[in-house]
């Protein structure tokens, strides 16, 4: 089993770099451009379905990507929200690394936890869809914490996730790995499990 993992098209606070996280901010005309662009780049796999965050900005690129490619939109999963970043969502980015430095903010959801949590969420879609490969439309600090879990790394030695980039993870008998980053093959893709 493959997975594409999709981080969602462009909000107003990823134009105006503000802290995002749990918040539930839609798409602006720029992230549903976004949206058909990563459609296109899915449409020579062979997915069965898409899936994501209940996040608007999630589900809305799901339901393009879903639209463009003729597939069935499927159900969205609580564990694939983005990290809650407590006090400092919403402020500016700059602000926030003025405060906190290496993010430390005091109330925010522990990284570890989100990985975990992560990870709980593509075990329920491989119950949910089998061996077949799905398109799965989550968040940037949520999908670098999922790799980080998977590596046994720290989610901060990922680059930052493009708005509506794909990476790929596959599942076989020796658990997960993580093929792509943003369309990057890493050294587990030459050992791709399909």
């Amino acid at each position: 089993m493959v997975l594409a993992l999709i981080r969602h098209g462009q909000t107003d606070w990823n134009l105006a770099e503000k802290m995002q996280g749990s918040s539930d901010i839609p798409l602006n005309d720029t992230g549903r451009a976004q949206a058909l662009v990563a459609a296109a780049v899915l449409a020579e796999g062979d997915w069965s379905a898409v899936v994501s965050s209940p996040l608007q900005r999630a589900r809305e690129t799901a339901a393009i990507i879903a639209g463009e490619l003729s597939l069935e939109l499927g159900p969205t999963y609580d564990d694939l929200r983005e990290q809650n970043f407590g006090s400092a969502e919403g402020l500016p980015i700059t602000e926030v690394d003025e405060r906190w430095p290496g993010r430390s903010i005091p109330d925010k959801e522990p990284d570890s936890v989100v990985g975990e949590r992560g990870l709980r969420a593509l075990e329920e879609i491989v119950d949910a869809y089998g061996d077949t490969d799905v398109v799965v439309v989550a968040h940037g600090t949520l999908l670098r914490c999922i790799f980080a879990t998977i590596d046994g790394r720290d989610q901060h030695d990922y680059p930052r996730l493009d708005n509506a980039s794909s990476s790929l993870v596959g599942r076989g008998p020796d658990g997960w790995r993580v093929l792509t980053i943003g369309g990057v093959p890493t050294i587990a893709s030459e050992q791709r499990l399909l």
